[in-house]
Formats: C-alpha cells, structure tokens, sequence
C-alpha cells in the first residue's frame, strides 16, 4: 500500500516514467491482499485509460467482488465497477459474463447490485448469452428447498424475473425465448414472480404481434396449471384480446370451459353438497365444531371496561381441500375472487362478439357460444349471492358482469357499438399504456445518460502539453479530499453564500456564522467566529448539542482570539437517518477579567430532510407490497384558495407538491391525460440510506373557479419520514403562489 501511494503521488510529477509506474501496478494487480489489488485498481486507471489497463483494473474488482466474503466490499466493489463503466463506455462488455459469477453470492443486496450492472454492459453482442446464463439462475430458484431457503428463492426469483423483462424489452431479438421461458415455467413460479412473468408476456403479445399465436397456444396448454388470480385474470385478458382466429377461439373456449367446470355453477354446487351429505362425507355431524377465544378487555365509549369473548365455529379443513381440487376457474370464484369473475365475463363477451365479426351472420356455433357464456355469467352472479362463497359479490363486480350480459343481449341491434367498445378501445387503450411507459423509459434514460457531443467551438486538451496540476483528478489526493468534504459539488451546484446561516447577532460580542455543507451521511459546519471587542478573550470554544439521528463525531478545540480578530472552526457531524435534524449549542469564552466567564447562545441550524430525499421509481407490484408492509402513515388534508386555483389545474398541482417533496410520479402520464375534475397519483422517492417514502394523492376541483381540495396519504416504515414529509407538503400548500 505504501509503494502504491508513492507512485499515486510522484506519477504527476514524473510523467516519463509513467510506463515503469504502470507496470509496477499490473504486477501488483496480482498480489494476495484484497486491499492492495483494490488500491492497485483504483490507481491503475487513474494513470492511465489505455483499454487494456481499464479492462485489467475492471476484472481486478470483478474478482474482488466475486471471493471477498463481507458484503459491504462486495458493494463498494462494484460501486466502483460502476464507475469505471460510466467512464470507459463500451469497453467493459467483453467482462459482463465474469461478471455474472458474483451472483453466487447469497446477500440480494449484492445481486441486485450486480445485475443492475449487468443491464448496462449488455449488448447485442452478448444477449444470448446473459439470457442463458439468467435462465439457469432462474431455474436454481424453481428446484431449491426448505421454507428460509425457499424465501430468499422467491425474492430473488422475482429480480431475476425482472431482470430478464427489462434485457427483452431493450433487446428485442430475445424477446421470443423469453417468453417461451415464463410460460413453461410460470406454474412452478410464485404468485408476485409469476403476475410479474404473465405481465411481462401481456406486453411481448402487444409490442409483438407475429408472437401471439405462440403466446395463445402456450398459454391454452398451461391454463389449468395456474392457481393465482392474478395470473388467470393476466391470461383471461391475453387470451380474450389476441384470440383473433376461429380455430383460436374454439380452443381458448374449450379451455376454459375445463377450466370452470360443470355447469350451471351454482345448480353443480347443490347438487355437489347432496351428495356429500347423502354419501356421509358431510352432514353427519349434528354442529360444528366450536373454539371458544380467550376473552378479551375492551374500552367503553364512557371509559370504563368490558369484558368480549366469543364463540367460533371451526373452519372444515375437507373444506379447502375441496376447493383445491376444483378446476382453477370455479375455485377461484368460490373463493370469492369475483374481480376474476369479472374478467372472465368480459373475456367471454370479447370471444363472442369477435366470433361473431368473423363469422359475418348468426350460425348454430355462435348462438350456442352466446348462450353458454350468458349462462356462465349468470353462474357467477349466483355463486356470488348464495352461502357457497365467505364473501359476497361486490356491486362494482355485480354492475360489470351484469353489463357484459347485456352486451350479449343486444349484439345483434349493436354489433358495431359493442365491438369498438369492447375490442377497439380495450386493444387502444393498452397500446397506450405501453407506448407511454416506453416513452417515458427513453426519456428517463436520456436524462441520465452522458452527453458525449462536443461543439464546434470547445477547447480541445492535450494531457502531455496541459499544467502538471491538471489530468485525471477522480483519483489524486485533493480530489479525495474534495469528495470527503463535498466541497467539490457544493462548488459546482450552489454558491457558499446560499447556505450559510447567522449563529449570533451583530451586536453580541463574538459574531459567529456557519457555512453548512451536507454531504450524503456528513454534514460538514464551517464556522467564522470574530471577536467583535478590544480585549483577547481566552479559552473560546464551540459546543454543540444534536436532536434528531444526529452525532458530533469530534468537539471542537478551544482556542484565545486576538482583538478584532477572527478565526475559522470546522465541525463534523454524522448522519444516520432520513429525519429532520437541530443542531443547537454556545460560544464560551473567559475574559477580559481573569475570573469573568461568558456565554452565547447560538441559533438553531435546522438539517432539512429534502438534502437526503431523492426520487426513485418502482412497479406496481412492489409499491402495494411496501404500501401494505409499512405501519406509519400521516393524512395531510390540501385545500387552497379561489385565487391560487384559478391559473391552476390539477395536474401544475401535483407537479408543485413533487418539487416540494423530491417525489416522482408513478402513475403514467396518459393516465393523468384528459380533463377531468379528479386527480389519483402515486409518489414514491428514496432516501440516501435505503429509506422507502410513498404517498397517494387525491385532489378534486369540480369547476374552473373552485378551489382545489382533497389529501395525500404518506406512508414510511419510520415516523420520521411520514411526519416529516407532511410538514414540507404543508408548508408547500402555504407557499402556492396566489
């Protein structure tokens, strides 16, 4: 480590010997200490951007990543792999297969790290491979055993699932294995993976009309494998959007026909559980059995105690096992899922009615196509209001079945209406929502991506002929410095005037005030103190107090100031959590008197939450699961004046509480599209320490002069995050411009 840091410090000042520098490197690229081969890295391409030293330096950290056994290397690793990538475009790819080897590591942290870089190295060249090699990943989760194991499995089943999404999506030659991979092994697969892997195929049968005849074959053979509701109302839909043949309608129609069961639903249930009860499989038992629960204390409405307990029949175990062995389709309606009750009926409609434009005039087919999907509907709508189901059927999923029966009724006056509705728009609609979210990942991609265009006019720098003060400063020491400090991005983004905070009056004997430079997990104080008096005053020192997840790492010295004088104190402060943090303390000093002892209170320095709030995006999947999983959640009501609601819809709205609040937006931009006097929106941003923030927000303005009015639901696994993230939206609301 010595030998690397001398020549880190005389490569600048000797640059002819350079060469011998940098094979003194490669040679230590090879030692057996892991610090030394990470530091040999680090200063290799800071010497040079030769390919060959870049590729050498990125297989050094690839197989640092791959046998170091602390997870926190692992990640600063590969943070530093990321880097290097991001400086030297192109030239990595060759490396992303090594790459693949670090997924043998167990921690999903470190997977997610290096598939993410993955993503970015691959390349037309080396798909095919990367999709291979993920294949076989994914097939490890399908065959590992025991309940832990079969926990880490499922999670990282579902990155690699969404791994392989987002490669097919940018590499559309590999689009058709893929999917042939999810619909072989969607039945093995978990319900989050495989409503992940059915979503995937929904959007491939969309983008990719030459592969849906494959898709619709697949997913005829492997229906009744499908156990989730979620996964039957994904294939419903495909099958009931893209069954564009007679000969495809005829088979997606015998499917789920085996699907549901014998007919009618309801009429096959009775007689079912008479036969039970005649055969002495049920029925025989005068009761059922009963649980009686520990009696519980409840509170009175006048606050004086009771006393609850209760009587509960148990549940029948044949019960469910019953239900288990029920086609797919009839299980999931008797267990209540009457959202997949809705969707089969409008597939069934949707198969009609394309039955119908293709057969031209009514024949015997189609009429018995009509009634037995009008008596199938019918089966639902009775299953729902009879004692078969725990639950009874909602009156949304009620209205909807019963309007797809209509649809059917009166196909013959309406074909043409009922056909754009039914076909048209749906199909329309989609397309919409995929072509908006594709625009909205080249727009995101773009925005991150490094502008390499350089303009005519732009000084062109020679390294041999430029000051030996300039050339790659990522890796000299004042620029390490300047990184530990943040004083290099606080110089690029903002002038130290705009963050500079008065501590003392003017009047007060020791002016004091503080340049405060937040810097991810420091916050860095740089105090100016001038003795405002004609005496020296001894023994002044600084003492500072923290509220909130805040830590003075090191007290400040005490020090004697001059007459007039002043002098300069730095203090370092530790950030551990995204909540919003005091910084309080005094000026103690001894003088002029030998006795005469003095303090000075200073002002607070608030940290602001929004330093460590950035914006973030993820799926819908994973939103609902962290929207049910955290506990914390702060109910901000937003109203506003007439005047302030006059020049402003809702939409300026909800782009002014993102501003406010570092958030962004995950509700599609073409689902925000349109006049309408109500707006829905889901936000989502993380901290810089992994921290999940997520909010809802629901605002109306029924007419042009009314003001705006509603709430936003904000939820973190932390109070702090929620209350804080409510007092920004609060003081947003009072910050609208009138």
């Amino acid at each position: 480590l010595a030998v690397i840091d001398l020549i880190r410090r005389c490569a600048r000042d000797f640059a002819a010997e350079k060469t011998l520098f940098v094979r003194c490197i490669f040679e230590l690229l090879g030692a057996p200490a892991s610090a030394v081969k990470y530091e040999a890295a680090t200063s290799l391409v800071g010497l040079t951007t030769n390919p060959a030293a870049v590729k050498a330096a990125a297989a050094c950290y690839i197989s640092l990543a791959a046998k170091e056994s602390d997870n926190n290397v692992k990640i600063i690793v590969l943070e530093r792999l990321d880097q290097l990538r991001t400086r030297h475009e192109g030239i990595l790819d060759d490396l992303v297969m090594d790459l693949l080897r670090v997924l043998s590591t167990p921690d999903l942290g470190v997977r997610r790290k290096a598939l993410a870089i993955v993503m970015k190295l691959a390349s037309r060249r080396n798909v095919n491979d990367v999709i291979a090699m993920l294949r076989k990943e994914l097939s490890k989760t399908v065959t590992s055993a025991g309940d832990q194991q079969q926990d880490k499995s499922s999670d990282y089943r579902l990155l690699l699932i969404q791994t392989i999404h987002t490669c097919a999506g940018e590499f559309p030659e590999v689009a058709a294995d893929v999917v042939d991979l999810f619909l072989d092994s969607i039945s093995e697969f978990g319900a989050s993976s495989a409503t992940d892997a059915i979503i995937f195929v929904r959007e491939v049968a969309e983008k990719f009309p030459g592969l849906r005849q494959n898709i619709i074959k697949h997913l005829v053979s492997s229906f009744l494998d499908f156990k989730t509701g979620k996964v039957i109302r994904g294939a419903l839909w495909i099958l009931g959007e893209y069954a564009e043949s007679g000969a495809e309608i005829r088979d997606v129609w015998t499917k789920l026909r085996e699907a549901i069961g014998e007919l009618p639903l309801l009429a096959a249930e009775q007689r079912e559980l008479e036969s039970a009860k005649e055969s002495g499989e049920a029925g025989d038992k005068p009761y059922e059995p009963t649980v009686a629960v520990p009696a519980s204390r409840r509170v009175l409405p006048d606050g004086t105690y009771a006393t609850e307990s209760a009587l509960t029949a148990s549940a029948s175990a044949s019960t469910a096992l019953k239900l288990d062995t029920k086609p797919p389709l009839r299980a999931v309606l008797l267990h209540s899922d009457f959202f997949t009750g809705t969707v089969l009926a409008s597939t069934l409609a949707k198969l009609v009615l394309r039955f119908a434009r293709l057969e031209g005039e009514p024949s015997e087919q189609l009429n018995s196509l009509r009634a037995e999907a009008v008596l199938i509907m019918a089966g639902v709508i009775r299953v729902g209001q009879s004692t078969f189901v725990s639950n009874a059927i909602d009156e949304d999923s009620y209205d909807r079945v019963l309007a797809c029966i209509r649809a059917l009724e009166y196909m013959d006056e309406d074909a043409a209406v009922l056909t754009d509705a039914f076909i048209s728009d749906t199909q329309s609609a989609f397309a919409r929502l995929v072509k908006g979210e594709a625009k909205r990942e080249r727009e995101e991609k773009k925005l991150h991506s490094k502008e390499t265009a350089v303009q005519v006019d732009d000084a062109i720098g020679f390294r041999l002929v430029a000051k030996k003060s300039t050339g790659d400063a990522d890796d000299s020491i004042e620029r390490d410095i300047e990184l530990a400090t943040g004083e290099a991005e606080g110089r690029a983004a903002v002038s130290k005037l705009d963050t500079v905070v008065q501590l003392t009056g003017f009047s007060d004997a020791v002016y004091a005030e503080a340049y405060v430079c937040v810097n991810q997990y420091d916050i860095l104080l740089d105090i100016m103190v001038v003795n405002q008096t004609n005496t020296m005053l001894r023994n002044l020192s600084i003492e500072f107090s923290t509220v909130g997840d805040l830590k003075l790492v090191e007290k400040p010295a005490s020090y004697t100031l001059a007459p007039y004088s002043f002098s300069s104190v730095k203090a370092s402060i530790k950030v551990s959590s995204t909540e919003t943090g005091l910084i309080f303390g005094n000026i103690v000093y001894d003088g002029p008197g030998v006795n005469d002892s003095h303090c000075i209170v200073l002002n607070d320095i608030r940290v602001d939450i929004m330093e460590y709030i950035r914006p973030a995006r993820c799926d819908e999947t994973q939103f609902h699961a962290m929207w049910t999983e955290f506990e914390w959640e702060n109910k901000v009501n937003m109203s506003t004046t007439k005047e302030a609601a006059e020049n402003l819809d809702l939409r300026a709205y909800l782009k002014h509480i993102m501003d406010a609040t570092n958030m962004a937006c995950l509700t599609p931009e073409n689902a925000l599209a349109g006049d309408c006097g109500f707006l829905s929106a889901n936000l989502y941003a993380r901290s810089i320490f992994g921290e999940d923030a997520l909010a809802n927000i629901s605002i109306e303005k029924p007419t042009d002069s009314s003001p705006i009015t509603g709430h936003i639901r904000i939820r973190a696994k932390t109070q702090g995050i929620a209350l804080n993230l409510g007092d920004k939206i609060s003081a947003a609301k009072v910050s609208l411009p009138e």
